[in-house]
């Protein structure tokens, strides 16, 4: 078979010509990792490391041209960035960090006199560079500003440098930092303030190679007023004061988009001896109870697919403006609060950010046009657990329901190219690529390969597949060849070239996706089309629905709904103000659609409260789409200023379109 080996036979040849100049060799860039948390001992397989131990993790060989990230300026195939050390005060009257970056890096090519990172509007007034034991001021020199790429900071190097020291503060319009008033909080005391760096937000924050291509280990020492606590994507220090001096270390190499700080009045609650959830008081305790399962899921994973590398896994609930159902920021998993229901019907979120903590955190796309490997993977991950943990019935459930928003972001995709797992060359924001296609679609992918080659011997190959690639960051190429060796190779017959290229790199998705029956599913069409033969709506017997079986009902009410009918279902079973905000939001989009006047006074305050992008990017769209644009700039206009930067830019658009 030389489909996966081709490709990656053209990539090793790319990279060796890229070298080859004599004034090109790559030198050996390697870190060593320690293994510090006594977590690791209840493993069963210790086959990664045990506490103590040290192993050296060898640094990824230079980028093929064709595999380089194009969201980024830095030039990282000849200079690595492998460490920082943050020293930072975080000034909410100014809104604004303060202090220095320290980035160690390491020339990858002899020659090499410049580094070169990514920015935005970050204010630099220093920049030293440490050589021959000391440091000493060094020239630079920041780009213009670019919407999407910030700017380009070039530093010059002096001969021997491996470090830099950048001093410099943040603006107060970062996209990638929200910064809450104490009015914005539930407490109503003490500001908020949190980080969302996934896609190229983290150069809002600090000067650094921003791109999942470069993996590096931090340090930080975070000052803040003493009466708040600050938390990070790293291991916290023990003391537990609230001095506003808090320190933080990540031993693990992580690529920048996860680097995450929180900085509140913020509370912990623990659920077992390396879990726990931090929240404000109000949601803290309710948060505890809605994410108990947490330690059954991570031992489901690590049944599976091996232990988990990251010592602590602790979650945070965020202020209602975060804008995503969660971010799996190592250690630290940021979440929204629209998650608490009180019956645990949608900590699939949280199965889906720990699994982060191996498709991800720890195996990484190397470029977002691979985005699938990251969301693809994990949402399997996330099915699998969810089946081990609550039975095949509501695993099926869930894919249903994730079928049908994949062929609802298919059908309205911009073009074409961008309903392939693979996304084109000229993707034009990395957002583009973090739709159902890479989440729903990636995972129907490996459900279809787990069909072919059996269901035992696929999880055997994605357990070597974490294994080999842990604190990597690869392409979809690099996997192919991974398959076609350590899979496909063993059964050649179980599925053909044609139908992987199909997968990966056609528009669309082929007949070979799953399609997935659930008889819950079943039940409830039955009730609708009894329903709608002429039954009363008070025989719809609902008592026993979770929430996926509410979520299918309402999507599949017909258009013909009438107002009368949408005011009995509405009445029964006061969908207009479910505080279930799935339900809630599927019910306002048809609400919408069918122009029922009685949603709209629950709608205004659904998104004035709710941030989260999932819900009101939608939301808006279908506003505009059924002639309520004036209505939706209106409630826009007073909810914009609690949205997080990310959503205001996001709905922008939707209103610029």
């Amino acid at each position: 078979m030389s489909f996966a080996r081709t490709l990656f036979v053209s990539a090793s040849f790319v990279a060796i010509a890229a070298c080859s100049p004599k004034d090109s060799q790559p030198t050996e860039d390697t870190t060593v990792i320690v293994a510090e948390e006594a977590e690791y001992v209840e493993q069963d397989e210790m086959e990664f490391m045990v506490p103590g131990e040290e192993r050296e993790v060898v640094w990824d060989a230079l980028t093929p041209e064709e595999a380089r990230d194009k969201f980024t300026y830095s030039n990282y195939n000849d200079a690595r960035v492998t460490h920082l050390n943050l020293d930072l005060t975080v000034d909410f009257d100014t809104k604004t960090l303060f202090g220095t970056a320290e980035i160690n890096f390491r020339k990858r090519t002899r020659g090499t006199a410049t580094l070169i990172l990514d920015t935005s509007k970050l204010d630099v007034s220093k920049v030293e560079a440490f050589t021959e034991g000391q440091w000493v001021e060094t020239d630079f020199t920041m780009g213009p500003h670019d919407p999407v790429m910030g700017s380009k900071f070039e530093v010059s190097l002096p001969d021997r440098a491996r470090k830099i020291r950048v001093t410099y503060r943040t603006s107060p319009e970062a996209e990638g930092i929200q910064w809450l008033s104490p009015e914005q909080t539930a407490g109503k005391e003490h500001p908020f303030l949190f980080t969302q760096f996934q896609a190229l937000n983290a150069r809002t924050m600090v000067p650094i190679q921003d791109t999942p291509a470069v993996r590096i280990t931090y340090d930080a020492r975070i000052r803040t007023p003493k009466d708040l606590l600050a938390v990070m994507s790293a291991r916290q220090d023990v003391s537990g004061d609230l001095d506003g001096d808090y320190s933080f270390k990540m031993t693990r190499p992580i690529p920048s988009y996860l680097i995450a700080l929180a900085v509140g009045d913020i509370k912990f609650k623990k659920i077992n001896n390396h879990i726990g959830v931090y929240a404000e008081d109000y949601i803290l305790d309710a948060s505890a109870e809605e994410f108990e399962d947490t330690p059954k899921m991570e031992k489901a994973i690590a049944d599976l697919y091996g232990p988990y590398r990251w010592g602590r896994y602790d979650l945070i609930v965020l202020p209602p403006s975060f804008p995503f159902g969660g971010m799996e920021n190592p250690r630290l998993s940021f979440m929204t609060p629209t998650l608490i229901a009180g019956d645990k019907s949608l900590t699939n979120v949280v199965a889906h950010e720990l699994a982060h903590s191996w498709s991800g955190n720890l195996v990484t796309n190397s470029n977002w046009r691979d985005a699938w490997l990251n969301e693809g993977f994990t949402s399997y991950v996330e099915n699998r657990t969810m089946e081990a943990l609550y039975g095949e019935g509501r695993a099926v459930m869930e894919r249903l329901l994730d079928k049908q928003s994949l062929m609802r972001d298919v059908e309205a995709a911009a073009r074409p190219e961008l309903t392939a797992l693979k996304m084109p060359a000229d993707l034009g924001h990395p957002d583009d690529a973090f739709s159902q296609v890479s989440y729903a679609g990636g995972m129907f992918f490996l459900k279809f390969l787990e069909e072919r080659f059996g269901r035992d011997r696929f999880d055997e190959f994605l357990r070597a597949y974490f294994n080999e690639f842990a604190f990597k960051s690869i392409t979809t190429e690099d996997f192919l060849t991974f398959f076609e060796d350590n899979l496909w190779a063993d059964q050649p017959d179980a599925v053909t070239e044609a139908e992987i290229n199909e997968w990966i790199y056609q528009p669309g998705f082929p007949d070979s996706i799953e399609k997935p029956q659930s008889e819950a599913f079943n039940k409830v069409d039955a009730q609708i089309n009894a329903w709608m033969g002429g039954g009363d709506v008070d025989g719809l017997e609902t008592s026993a629905w979770t929430t996926h079986e509410w979520l299918y009902f309402i999507a599949q009410l017909p258009e013909s709904l009438t107002p009368e009918q949408m005011a009995a279902l509405d009445e029964r079973f006061q969908l207009s103000t479910s505080q279930n905000a799935e339900i809630a939001n599927a019910w306002y989009l048809r609400a919408i659609n069918a122009g029922y006047e009685p949603a709209f006074e629950p709608l205004d305050a659904f998104l004035m409260r709710v941030g989260r992008g999932k819900f009101i990017y939608r939301l808006y769209a279908a506003l505009i789409e059924n002639g309520r644009r004036d209505w939706a700039e209106e409630v826009y206009d007073r909810a914009r200023p609690g949205y997080h930067p990310i959503a205001q830019r996001r709905i922008d658009d939707i209103f610029a379109q």
